[in-house]
């Protein structure tokens, strides 16, 4: 694996939340040019090493966004609060079970599916009643 592959993994891997391509950059100390970055994520992403998913949020605009695929674990899911921007966990799949039975009652194969919920985190949740 190339030394910029390697970096752009350890970032992922590293990281507690989805990270865009210019966060990506940035945790690397902007080693790498934007088009390395890009080309990296999507050989990650390619190999099943990175998944990534596309979030419109009204404040920053639409953007995608990438985390380390676990290997041998189910993937996760993600909250992001419209405020504040962040990403809270939400741990690991807990709908593939659920899938399973559309699959059954459709005669349908599902091969992947992606999840995020947006709305306003607790912290945001009690600044906007404070303010109220």
């Amino acid at each position: 694996m190339t030394k910029a592959r390697q970096a752009v993994l350890d970032i992922l891997m590293c990281a507690e939340e989805p990270l865009s391509a210019a966060a990506v950059q940035s945790a690397s100390g902007n080693t790498f040019d934007p088009a390395t970055i890009y080309r990296t994520l999507h050989y990650l992403e390619q190999k099943g090493r990175a998944e990534s998913f596309v979030l419109h949020c009204r404040e920053h605009g639409t953007e995608r966004y990438y985390t380390a695929a676990g290997e041998g674990e189910t993937h996760h899911h993600w909250f992001h609060c419209e405020h504040c921007h962040r990403f809270v966990d939400l741990g690991s799949c807990g709908i593939c079970g659920i899938l399973g039975e559309y699959e059954k009652s459709r005669d349908i194969e599902i091969r992947s599916h992606i999840m995020y919920l947006t709305g306003i985190c607790s912290t945001c949740k009690r600044k906007y009643l404070q303010n109220r």
